[in-house]
C-alpha cells in the first residue's frame, strides 16, 4: 500500500509518520523547499512529543519519504491525502479552501490508474463534492473516488490519538474506496477501533460538530466558574459532580482563560458560517464564539485587579504562552489577547515558555524573555500563570517568594491548591474557587 500525503504541516506530518508505522509506504509532499530539506535531515519543524523518533525510525526503515515533487509521488499512490491548511477567511469566518482546491487540481493532473483522493484537512460540508468536480473537470478520464477522513488529533498527544483513536470516520460512496481505506487502517481494525462509515457530507460535518461540542463544554464550565465565584461554590467540585454523570463525562470540564489553538476557534467560526449560509443558524455555537473571545480579554482585567487595579510601572512574570502544554503552537493562544492589554496598562512583561518562545517572539516583540521560570519572576510584582506546563506544577514556592517583590500569583489554570498557597503566604488568585477568585493569608486571618 502506497500513500501520498499532500502537506507536511501538523496533520500531514503526524498522519504520514503514523501511517508509515502501520507499514504503509508514505511520501509526504510540500511546496516549501526549506521545510522538506529540514525534514530530510531529520529536523522536525513542530514540537510534538515522540514525533522526531517516529519520523527517524520510519525514514531509516524506508517507509517514509519527503519531497517537493508532487508529480512523482501521486502516480505511484493508491491513496492521496490532502492535508493542507484551511485557515479562517478574513471577515466572514468561512474556511479558506484555496490550498485544498489547488491541491485537488494538481493531483488530478498527475493521476495514473484508480486512486482514492482523501480530504484529511478540516473542511466544510460540500468540499468533497467540489474536490470531485475539480478532478473530473481537470481529468475527465480519471479513475478515482473521493473520501472524507477527518482527523481528531490533540496537540501534545497526537501519536497516541492516531494509534489508539476513539473512532475513525470514513466518508465514502463506493465499496472499492471503502475497502482501500479499510486496508490503510487495517491495524486499527485488529484492535477493534470503531469505524464510522458514512457519506462525504456526514463525515465533514462530524468533525465540525465534534470540535464545536467540545468548545461548548469548555465555555460552559468557564461560565460556571464565574458563577461559582459569586455564590461561594468550587468549580472543581461542580465539574466532578456533573462529569461523573455518564451522559456528560469528565473531559473538557477544566476552567481556564478560554480555548485557543489551531482547531476550536477556526472550526467553531466555520461551522457558524456554514449554518448561517444554510439558513439553519446554530445559536449555541454563536454564543460560544462570542463568550470565548470576550473571556480571553477579561483575563487581563483579573491580572490588573490582582495588582491592585493598576500595572503602571509594574513588572509581570508570565509563565506559559502556548495555547496548551506539550506544543509550541501559539495560534489563538489566550496569551496573545492577555499580554497586549497588560502592556497597554503600563506593565513590563517578562515571559517564559518551555517550547513556545521562538514562535511567541515573532508575535509579542515588546516583551522580555527568560531562560527559566525563576528568571522570569526575578523582581516581578506578580506572576501570571497562563499555560499549565508540568514544570510549573512543582515550583519551589520559597524561591518564588524570595524572587518576587510581592507574593502575588494569578493562576488562570488552577494548577495549585488554594490552601497550600495561602499557607505559603501568597496572595493567590485562581478561577472559580470560592469565596471569589482571590485568596490571601491576610484575608484568611481577618476572617
Amino acid at each position: 500500500m502506497r500513500v501520498a500525503m499532500i502537506g507536511t504541516g501538523y496533520v500531514g506530518l503526524v498522519t504520514g509518520a503514523c501511517f508509515a508505522e502501520f507499514g504503509v509506504t508514505v511520501t509526504c509532499v510540500d511546496k516549501d523547499e526549506s521545510k522538506v530539506a529540514r525534514l530530510k535531515k531529520g529536523e522536525i519543524p513542530i514540537y510534538e512529543p515522540g514525533l522526531d523518533a517516529l519520523v527517524a525510525k520510519n525514514v531509516a526503515e524506508g517507509r517514509l519519504h519527503f519531497t517537493t515533487d508532487l508529480p512523482s509521488a501521486v502516480p505511484k499512490a493508491d491513496a492521496v491525502f490532502i492535508a493542507v491548511g484551511t485557515p479562517s477567511r478574513r471577515g466572514d469566518g468561512h474556511a479558506d479552501l484555496t490550498y485544498v482546491f489547488e491541491a485537488a487540481k494538481e493531483i488530478a493532473q498527475n493521476l495514473d490508474g484508480y486512486t482514492v483522493i482523501v480530504t484529511k484537512s478540516t473542511v466544510p460540508v460540500g468540499t468533497g463534492r467540489k474536490v470531485s468536480e475539480i478532478i473530473r473537470q481537470t481529468r475527465p478520464d480519471a479513475k478515482y473516488d473521493v473520501a472524507s477522513n477527518p482527523e481528531f488529533l490533540r496537540e501534545g498527544s497526537a501519536i497516541e490519538d492516531f494509534m489508539r483513536p476513539d473512532r475513525v470516520v470514513i466518508g465514502v460512496e463506493s465499496d472499492r474506496a471503502r475497502e482501500l481505506m479499510r486496508q490503510i487502517y487495517r491495524p486499527l481494525f485488529l484492535i477493534e477501533t470503531p469505524m464510522v462509515n458514512t457519506s462525504l457530507e456526514t463525515a465533514e460535518l462530524i468533525k465540525y460538530a465534534a470540535n464545536s461540542f467540545l468548545a461548548v463544554k469548555i465555555t460552559f464550565i468557564n461560565e460556571i466558574a464565574d458563577l461559582c465565584e459569586k455564590v461561594g461554590a468550587d468549580v472543581h467540585d461542580v465539574a466532578r459532580g456533573i462529569g461523573l454523570d455518564g451522559r456528560i463525562g469528565r473531559k473538557f470540564l477544566h476552567p481556564g482563560p478560554g480555548y485557543g489553538g489551531s482547531c476550536f476557534p477556526k472550526d467553531t467560526r466555520a461551522l457558524v458560517s456554514t449554518a448561517q449560509d444554510a439558513k439553519a443558524p446554530l445559536r449555541i455555537v454563536e454564543s460560544v464564539v462570542s463568550v470565548n473571545d470576550t473571556r480571553k480579554k477579561q483575563m487581563a482585567d483579573r491580572i490588573i485587579a490582582a495588582a491592585g487595579g493598576s500595572l503602571k510601572g509594574k513588572r509581570v512574570a508570565v509563565l506559559g504562552l502556548t495555547f496548551k502544554p506539550n506544543t509550541d503552537d501559539m495560534r489563538e493562544a489566550p496569551s496573545l489577547d492577555i499580554i497586549p492589554v497588560l502592556l497597554k496598562a503600563g506593565a513590563t512583561v517578562c515571559a517564559y515558555d518551555p517550547e513556545g518562545m521562538d514562535e511567541a517572539e515573532k508575535l509579542l516583540p515588546e516583551i522580555f524573555w527568560a531562560q527559566t521560570p525563576y528568571e522570569a519572576m526575578k523582581n516581578a510584582d506578580l506572576v501570571a500563570l497562563l499555560t499549565e506546563w508540568n514544570q510549573f506544577r512543582a515550583l519551589d514556592l520559597d524561591q518564588v517568594k524570595d524572587l518576587l517583590k510581592q507574593p502575588v500569583i494569578v493562576d488562570l489554570r488552577n494548577v495549585y491548591n488554594v490552601k497550600d498557597m495561602v499557607e505559603a503566604g501568597f496572595d493567590y488568585f485562581s478561577i472559580g474557587r470560592a469565596p471569589g477568585y482571590g485568596y490571601s493569608k491576610k484575608k484568611k486571618d481577618r476572617a
